[in-house]
């Protein structure tokens, strides 16, 4: 059967700042799903949290970009903020939704979106990964390591079906356009762009065997929508694995690298991916380090079978050390460049009215 998981994400306001969301907005977002559950729009759904983002993550019949299914997505994201966020004055309340109304497609009002309509197979796991204090671009290196990098996927050398490499769909964030490259053979022209984290990301991937979507993540950046800073972008992605694809280790494996990502403090910093578990997904250290948790699920008929929470594991407790030392020496920097981000990035970020207030003090030098 053919399902639809969409995945949207707004920060509606958190406790204590821009640490993590509170027990009561996820419940009010749940009963708003359960509702729509019951009347058939939803086939499930499972809402969570990291940082201070509420994740909405549901299966559904309707296809990607469905007005209704996006309709209810920023109905309970309104609802959640009126109720719970305003009356509680909890910290950036509604601060994703950038519209005053709905228009058809959350896309453009706010709310990051990852989704993708597929044929089910036989057995289908996959994972949804959810990251805050960070930019879309943070899932380039993981991706290209996932399913382009041999020394991190080994079915891209001993499995038949993964063997011949994958389609790299890539969003340039600024025009707004999108290129497709092949791997292996145009590997160097993929790290050409992704490298550029801030501007080209990664908007999806094919396996070339067979066309298989294997992943596909949210582009939007806050920044570009309204035009200043709002808030960081806390992007979202999931992974289908196993069966002609990566398996679930191949796919967490480049998460027990901590690399860096813009993001942190005010948008405005560099700092490592923390992997960490639901319940440590709160940001905190001058508002990070960045975090990135994953929850598997397994697809039945539609249904969503779990969460197992995959970084809830000892595994990565060498990754979590090594992001708390980089951390600690990336801060040790303060306010100087490579800690804080080039000229580019921070145009759209607080930094500009401090900028713009010392323009008339410049003079001409001899």
């Amino acid at each position: 059967m053919k399902v639809t998981l969409s995945i949207i994400k707004a920060d509606i306001g958190s406790l204590a700042g821009h640490s993590t969301v509170i027990p009561e907005q996820l419940q009010e977002a749940s009963n708003k799903l359960l509702v729509a559950k019951k009347s058939g729009l939803l086939t499930d759904f499972h809402v969570t949290h990291v940082g201070d983002d509420l994740e909405l993550i549901m299966t559904h019949l309707k296809g990607i970009e469905n007005k209704e299914i996006h309709e209810l997505a920023w109905d309970t994201f309104i609802h959640v903020t009126e109720t719970v966020s305003k009356r509680l004055k909890l910290y950036g309340a509604g601060q994703d939704l950038l519209a005053t109304a709905f228009s058809g497609n959350v896309k453009a009002m706010g709310p990051g979106v990852a989704e993708a309509e597929f044929e089910e197979r036989i057995s289908e796991p996959i994972v949804v990964f959810m990251a805050d204090k960070t930019e879309p671009g943070a899932w380039n290196h993981p991706l290209y390591r996932i399913f382009a990098d041999p020394f991190c996927t080994a079915g891209l050398v001993i499995d038949e079906d993964l063997h011949d490499g994958c389609i790299f769909r890539i969003m340039d964030v600024h025009k707004n356009t999108t290129v497709d490259l092949r791997t292996p053979e145009e590997s160097y022209d993929v790290l050409a762009l992704i490298g550029n984290t801030g501007r080209f990301v990664i908007q999806s991937i094919f396996s070339k065997k067979n066309n298989l979507l294997g992943a596909v993540a949210s582009t939007s950046k806050l920044s570009l929508i309204a035009g200043k800073y709002v808030g960081k972008d806390d992007p979202v992605c999931f992974v289908r694995a196993q069966h002609g694809l990566p398996a679930v280790g191949e796919i967490l494996e480049p998460f027990a690298f901590p690399h860096l990502v813009a993001g942190w403090m005010r948008g405005s910093h560099i700092g490592p991916l923390m992997p960490v578990s639901i319940k440590n997904a709160k940001c905190t250290r001058f508002d990070g380090p960045p975090r990135v948790s994953a929850l598997g699920f397994q697809l039945a008929n539609g249904m969503l079978v779990g969460p197992s929470d995959m970084f809830d594991d000892p595994a990565y407790d060498l990754a979590r050390s090594k992001a708390n030392e980089i951390a600690d020496y990336l801060r040790r920097h303060g306010p100087f460049m490579p800690a804080r981000l080039g000229a580019e990035e921070m145009e759209y970020t607080t930094l500009k009215k401090v900028l713009d207030k010392l323009k008339t003090r410049f003079n001409k030098s001899n």
